[in-house]
């Protein structure tokens, strides 16, 4: 409220197409996770509540839109070089064929997101739930997550995405 043209966090929103398996998307969140990790910068990780992944970097609200999504698309071009057969910054679903998006530009001012523990009007009634890295492993299954089981959940796991307000 007091910054709002400087953002509390990054989000990179990975959107696969249709006929990526989710161990793809977890590759490619591992991806960015090693990447920032090597430059010294946390970042945590949500399921969409749909077919992807949301990684978020903590700002502190330091930097401006621009400079944010400026980054996000920097970092962005670095993971889809090292993993171009995988990843696309194509953003029309007609182009982008088997690859998944990194859709760097939800940094924008208005651009609208799943929340976390956000509900989705989706067949099974999934929820978007923070996990941790050492949960997202091949085979995790982000349906997994529904209106049925994740209150018990939330109560049961510790405050994984509050460290998204951190440094």
């Amino acid at each position: 409220v007091t910054k709002p043209d400087h953002p509390d966090y990054m989000i990179i929103d990975l959107d696969p197409s249709c006929k990526n398996h989710f161990d793809e998307v977890v590759e490619v969140a591992h991806a960015y996770r090693d990447l920032l990790a090597g430059a010294g910068v946390d970042c945590f990780c949500k399921t969409s509540g749909a077919s992807g992944l949301h990684i978020y970097v903590p700002l502190g609200k330091k930097y401006e839109y621009e400079a944010v999504r400026s980054f996000a698309h920097d970092i962005s071009i670095q993971i889809n070089s090292l993993l171009p057969g995988l990843t696309t910054l194509e953003r029309s679903l007609s182009k982008r064929g088997k690859k998944i998006y990194l859709d760097y530009l939800q940094n924008s001012k208005g651009q609208t997101i799943a929340g976390v523990f956000c509900l989705r009007p989706r067949p099974g009634a999934p929820v978007s739930m923070p996990v941790t890295w050492k949960v997202l492993k091949p085979g995790f299954d982000p349906a997994s997550f529904t209106i049925h089981n994740a209150l018990p959940t939330v109560r049961k796991m510790a405050p994984v995405f509050a460290g998204i307000f951190g440094k």
